[in-house]
């Protein structure tokens, strides 16, 4: 589903899976824990912003890092 239209600033669950290194299943398994957050998109399409998951991937790398 690459090719649906988003809103500037937002991620497909694809592009957000990508960018944190992790499955479509954690990606789920986030926004029921609550460390991320639909921002649009429909149920089974979900968007998700930008500066969320950068600041998620953020936290992510630190706490490796530590």
């Amino acid at each position: 589903m690459e090719s649906q239209l988003i809103r500037p600033g937002h991620l497909t669950a694809h592009q957000t899976a990508r960018m944190l290194g992790v499955s479509l299943g954690a990606i789920r398994k986030m926004v029921e824990r609550g460390q991320l957050t639909r921002s649009g998109g429909t149920e089974r399409q979900p968007w998700y912003a930008v500066d969320e998951v950068r600041a998620l991937d953020a936290r992510r790398r630190a706490r490796v890092a530590a």
